[in-house]
């Protein structure tokens, strides 16, 4: 019976999350009754909960979660000046009356979006809004618009810089030195945030470039569904202006974040200081920086923020009792037992975050699944950065998955009346399976995810 009880925690804790309740709350209320109980029945030694100070402190002088607020900052900035807007009109002008240019103009937005808000909310909703109408009004079907609009919308999840990658940064970092200090390694080494936006790049882009020739098979073999725009002609120099104007600020952003990272001048988070700022100049320089709209973009951060953490302290309450009741031995002894070594437990966890990411966000999976699973993977020797991108594409998987992806919400929020609920779970089944061919290319190939870090970092 006591080796139910971790599990018994773990499945309590979904059922009330799946209930509505908020999460941070879910997880350390759940946390703390499973505790009271076992304190009263003997089967729990409540001096576990004595850590929770120093846990909290530790969060509270985190530098590399000082991050978040500055990237959050940065994507909602960025979200008010009207970048998707310039970004969507430049694309249309390029493409022009290509087949399937609204389709290809969308994907690399996102794209661009992703490396400079990272916030996938803003992005599906906003190109949701700009674009889907447009390229409804052009003869696009539905399935195909609404499901690249979603798909590229999660790109923010996978390319830098990511929420997700700094908090599974944080997350792996102590789990790979608990992994080494399990193992006897007194002097552990490490692994940064800056390692996984370097290792995120590659497959960022291969599946970018998925996407890219999905849309050009479709294009091809079904030019009914992605017909040709109307002819948008301008002439080279006011299309040369156009360019310049919507594609050079973001792109002198994206550059000076992630370039000052992997040219080692700049932290993660000294970046993220450096992107917010530029967000601002940029803002200022499309003339949408008042101080209405700072204001907002203030109180929009600080509620993301403080959801993001209030959830890290309601995942250290979670993780503390589930050691507290043995979980941690339960679950190394369970996944070092299952046939295939550590390819058969790797299996494992990636289909169990990927079953989990139907019913729950990917916060809540990278608090309080990763801690749980990562220090028995990386002590089986498996690559930390190479395990964080894979992480990262199963997360950004989960925000496709139907019922309850978010990225259908939100694009269900904003659809006209006429786009059904069902058109938009079946425009993104193509894109779902492309996300598993990247993880599997990414599994038979690490070097797709540790090359680069090699190459910048000397790992």
């Amino acid at each position: 019976m006591a080796t139910l009880l971790p599990f018994l925690l773990f499945l309590a804790a979904c059922l009330v999350l799946m209930a509505g309740y908020p999460v941070a709350f879910s997880l350390a209320g759940t946390a703390l009754v499973f505790a009271f109980i076992g304190d009263l029945t003997g089967g729990f030694d409540a001096a576990f909960l004595g850590a929770l100070p120093n846990r909290l402190y530790g969060i509270m002088t985190n530098t590399t979660l000082l991050a978040v607020p500055l990237f959050v900052f940065m994507g909602v900035m960025l979200e008010r000046s009207q970048v998707a807007e310039n970004l969507l009109d430049t694309m249309a002008s390029l493409f022009g009356r290509v087949r399937g240019g609204l389709g290809y103009s969308v994907t690399l937005v996102g794209m661009l979006l992703a490396a400079s808000t990272g916030i996938v909310g803003a992005t599906v909703v906003t190109m949701g809004l700009l674009s889907l109408p447009t390229m409804l009004r052009h003869g696009y079907d539905p399935r195909i618009a609404t499901g690249t609009i979603c798909a590229s919308g999660t790109l923010g999840q996978i390319i830098p810089p990511s929420i997700v990658l700094v908090l599974l940064g944080d997350v792996l970092s102590s789990a790979y030195q608990q992994a080494q200090l399990n193992m006897g390694i007194y002097s552990p080494d490490t692994v940064s945030v800056g390692d996984l936006f370097s290792g995120a790049l590659l497959p960022g882009l291969l599946l970018v470039v998925l996407y890219l020739l999905y849309l050009a098979l479709v294009a091809a073999f079904r030019p009914q569904h992605m017909p040709a725009a109307a002819n948008t002609a301008t002439d080279g120099k006011q299309l040369l202006q156009r360019v310049l104007r919507g594609l050079l600020p973001p792109l002198l952003l994206i550059v000076a974040v992630l370039g000052s990272i992997m040219a080692g001048f700049a932290t993660p988070t000294e970046a993220a200081s450096v992107g917010a700022v530029g967000a601002i100049l940029l803002a200022i320089s499309q003339r949408r920086c008042g101080i209405g709209i700072l204001r907002e973009v203030v109180l929009s951060t600080t509620r993301v923020t403080s959801m993001v953490f209030l959830i890290l302290v309601g995942a250290s309450i979670f993780s503390l009792v589930f050691r507290g009741y043995g979980g941690d031995e339960v679950v190394a002894g369970l996944l070092t037992n299952l046939p295939g070594g550590k390819f058969g437990a790797m299996f494992a966890v990636m289909l169990l975050m990927f079953l989990l990411g139907f019913v729950l966000d990917f916060i809540e999976i990278t608090f309080v699944v990763v801690p749980i699973v990562g220090p028995v993977l990386l002590a089986m020797g498996l690559d930390p950065v190479w395990l964080g991108i894979m992480i990262a594409i199963n997360l950004q998987t989960s925000f496709l998955t139907p019922p309850f992806g978010f990225a259908l919400f939100y694009l269900r929020g904003v659809a006209p009346a006429e786009i059904s609920t069902q058109q938009i779970y079946r425009g993104v089944i193509p894109f779902i399976g492309l996300q598993l061919l990247m993880l599997f290319l990414l599994a038979a190939w690490p070097p797709l995810a540790t090359w680069l870090p090699g190459v910048v970092f000397g790992g």
